[in-house]
């Protein structure tokens, strides 16, 4: 899509500039996200030109090979750009790989860097997987490949997340850094899919006071937490929607008619998401007994590959099952994972996309905590679904082992009463995100109501 000018000659494409959620691409649900976003986008304007931040350009291109990376390392435009180009040809398990021994390299690299400058550890707050020479800071907003899309952009756009809160920092932090930016370029901005919270952290919640009052649109996935910290933050109401998550459509559209047989697991453990073994130990025997009460094949699920976390997690969980689907590949779309969970009765899960997935599917989850963080995220998206079909089991719970049996068995034995509920509340979620990109367009389509 182009603007005409006053001369009537043709101005320059729409520039969308796309933050997005996970820039290394290893996360399945920021995957699902990025998919329903730039759909969205391209179906409103064909011919925009759409710029989405990226710490892997050759994985974006593979996944998505119309859209540009804009690198937030230091490798220059002119060789990122034909570099990705090329990997769009090769499909996401070829350039995924390809981008692995990248990351191992640049890990190394780091290493050396580290002990030359008798430095131990990485800046505080970055993930090690990101940390490296090239990450000066997480203010990204003036390197020359992310300050040439920002000079034209017509639009800043941060997809949905988990990041603005607490949890993550560098997330956290170069997001508002690349709004501000824009905001302070007279750039329409706007923030969909966003999960919001614990934020505590006075820094941050200075921070976080300092810029979102002035972003024009923030989409919320949830209604119990959001509103009022962004209230607390002095963001308007006007411009605050609730809309839930947009991963959602792309778990919706892809739907079963027939109720599935598996038992879907998936156990995340990682820095903020702690668990102990024994409570690993608890849930594999729950999901295993369960499993085999109702002659169930078991289905490992993966979302996020970084650092193989929730690999390492499930796939104990089933080993000793005599029924086990074949564990996913390592660089698979949204999609096929969303179909594998549509193959599922019931879904037990420490990974908040995996519970988007079922539900959106009609398909009842039992979802695992052991922080604040996750609390959130899991009670906010039972609250979505007008509590129909999430029990929300803490993994400190003394009786854990008997909590996870007892919810996997009641939810099994009401899937089928549960499935329509769910999957009409859904469909209306969908039509609340539709809004929502609806009120983003007009930000760029019609810049007097800002």
């Amino acid at each position: 899509m182009t603007r005409r000018a006053r001369d009537g000659r043709d101005e320059q494409p729409l520039r969308i500039v796309v933050q997005n959620g996970e820039h290394w691409m290893r996360n399945i649900g920021d995957l699902a996200m990025l998919s329903v976003t730039l759909r969205r986008l391209r179906s409103r304007w064909p011919g925009a030109s759409l710029h989405v931040m990226t710490s892997v350009p050759a994985l974006l291109r593979a996944y998505h090979p119309d859209v540009h990376p804009i690198s937030d390392g230091r490798l220059p435009g002119f060789l990122a750009e034909p570099l990705s180009a090329a990997a769009s040809r090769l499909g996401p398990s070829v350039a995924g790989f390809a981008s692995l021994g990248s990351l191992r390299a640049r890990e190394e690299l780091r290493r050396v860097v580290e002990r030359l400058r008798k430095r131990s550890v990485a800046p505080e707050g970055v993930p090690a997987e990101e940390a490296g020479p090239d990450d000066g800071g997480p203010d990204i907003s003036t390197r020359p490949a992310v300050a040439a899309a920002l000079r034209d952009a017509s639009l800043v756009l941060a997809i949905g997340g988990g990041y603005m809160n607490d949890v993550d920092p560098w997330q956290f932090h170069r997001t508002l850094d690349l709004l501000q930016h824009g905001i302070d370029r007279g750039i329409p901005t706007a923030m969909v899919g966003q999960g919001f919270g614990p934020l505590t952290e006075p820094a941050l919640v200075a921070r976080a006071a300092e810029v979102l009052p002035a972003v024009h649109l923030i989409a919320l996935r949830e209604d119990r937490v959001g509103p009022s910290l962004l209230a607390g933050l002095g963001v308007r109401a006007e411009r605050v929607l609730v809309t839930g998550d947009d991963a959602i459509e792309l778990a919706h559209t892809v739907r079963r008619d027939a109720l599935g047989a598996g038992l879907g697991v998936c156990l995340r453990v990682a820095g903020y998401s702690p668990v102990a073994v024994r409570s690993q130990e608890a849930v594999g025997r729950a999901v295993r007994a369960v499993a085999g009460e109702f002659a169930a094949r078991l289905v490992p699920l993966v979302v996020s590959e970084q650092g193989s976390e929730d690999r390492r997690s499930t796939l104990p969980l089933v080993a000793a099952y005599p029924d086990v689907a074949p564990v996913q590949g390592r660089f698979v779309t949204p999609q096929e994972v969303a179909r594998r969970v549509g193959r599922c009765r019931l879904v037990v899960t420490g990974a908040y996309h995996l519970a988007v997935f079922a539900l959106s599917q009609g398909i009842p989850v039992v979802g695992l905590s052991s922080s604040r963080y996750y609390d959130e995220k899991l009670h906010g998206l039972d609250a979505m679904f007008g509590g129909h079909g999430l029990h929300v089991v803490r993994l400190d719970d003394p009786a854990l082992e008997e909590r996870v049996a007892s919810a996997a068995r009641t939810a099994w034995e009401r899937a089928p009463e549960v499935r329509a509920p769910l999957r009409e509340r859904a469909s209306a979620q969908i039509q609340l995100g539709k809004v929502g990109f609806e009120r983003v367009f007009s930000l760029v389509d019609e810049p007097s109501i800002r």
